[in-house]
């Protein structure tokens, strides 16, 4: 897990990210990978000022891969931020066949038997990080071999993520699970060996891929529980609130250090009960949270409430917030999202939209 204790700390990781290696070994579990996704699904830094970074120090050709999967992100972004809701639901396509709408057990716990799998649960249980791999895999298995609803197992998953966020875990599993593509994704052991750099054999995933759509249930991955995801929040006291400065609300999809920061003002990070309520992290995740804003916006205070909750909320003559599907109810003063291709409108597949990025880049070349 990278440390970061400063905004100047994340700006040094992306100026010495090697781009050409994490294009030759993104896809293995000892790849190197910048260690940042924590930070920009919090929005402590955006996708448009690492690109910035990035080719300030690299050739557009060179930092294609990254660039690429930087894009994938904001892909999954303006999905959410132009359906909204629709994204918890199958997209394109009915998940074909489902035998439920729980979460494997096995999975759950790590035990499944596949040691390249149940270690990166165990890991992400513990730390709140997994490989963007290993995701795809426990995707797979769930969905494609487990044959459960995509749903329940993705909430499972965006709970324990130090990184989670609602559009790309969402529909990454949809993805996986072909109902926002229109196949499938499949792995072997074969597969998960080479990537996992492991040499387990003779487990039920050791066989070609044209036993794999076909598979009955293994026998490991038949039994399924609805989980409990509990979100304990904190109890916090009233914050003390100048009513002379204006009022910056963070959330924890946004812990921006450099927002507005030449501004003096109340800056709180607002908990509200019914996001959570409806999309709940664990203790390990909202310690992230917490003492990531505490660490990089100075004098911010952490409320647990409604946004129509804030004490004194209707005497502040400015309230400020940043543009966000969790935040479209709050009311004040709207800074609109930063993009790195505001040009481009999310199309039907990510490959559409990439194309059009690369073709505005170039354009603006």
């Amino acid at each position: 897990m990278l440390t970061i204790s400063s905004y100047e700390d994340i700006l040094d990781v992306i100026k010495r990210f090697d781009v050409e290696q994490y294009a030759r070994t993104r896809n293995f579990y000892s790849g190197n990978v910048s260690g940042l996704s924590p930070y920009i699904s919090r929005g402590v830094i955006s996708l448009n000022r690492i690109r910035e970074i990035i080719l300030e120090h690299h050739s557009p050709e060179k930092a294609k891969s990254f660039i690429s999967e930087l894009a994938w992100r904001e892909y999954f972004q303006r999905m959410w931020w132009t359906h909204g809701t629709r994204i918890l639901a199958d997209f394109y396509h009915a998940q074909q066949p489902v035998a439920h709408h729980s979460m494997i057990t096995n999975l759950a716990a790590g035990t499944t038997g596949l040691h390249a799998i149940d270690e990166p649960i165990k890991k992400m249980v513990t730390t709140g990080y997994m490989h963007n791999h290993a995701r795809m895999y426990v995707a797979s298995l769930a969905c494609n071999i487990g044959q459960a609803h995509w749903l329940n197992p993705s909430r499972w998953m965006y709970y324990h993520l130090l990184d989670g966020d609602v559009a790309s875990n969402s529909l990454s599993w949809q993805w996986v699970a072909g109902t926002f593509s229109n196949k499938k994704y499949y792995f072997n052991q074969e597969n998960l060996n080479r990537f996992s750099e492991t040499v387990q054999t003779g487990t039920f995933m050791d066989c070609g891929y044209d036993k794999l759509d076909s598979m009955p249930i293994p026998e490991s991955l038949t039994e399924n529980a609805n989980l409990p995801l509990t979100c304990n929040l904190p109890l916090t006291t009233p914050p003390e609130l100048d009513l002379g400065l204006p009022l910056l609300i963070y959330n924890s999809y946004n812990i921006d250090p450099a927002w507005r920061s030449d501004m003096p003002a109340n800056r709180v990070l607002l908990l509200e009960p019914s996001h959570f309520k409806s999309f709940p992290v664990s203790d390990h995740v909202l310690r992230f949270v917490i003492t990531t804003a505490q660490k990089l916006v100075p004098g911010i205070q952490v409320v647990t409430g409604e946004f129509n909750e804030i004490p004194g909320l209707e005497h502040f003559t400015h309230v400020y917030f940043k543009d966000h599907p969790i935040s479209r109810h709050y009311r004040g003063e709207r800074d609109n999202a930063v993009w790195m291709f505001p040009e481009v409108e999310p199309k039907s597949s990510f490959s559409a939209y990439w194309k059009a990025c690369e073709k505005r880049s170039r354009k603006n070349a």
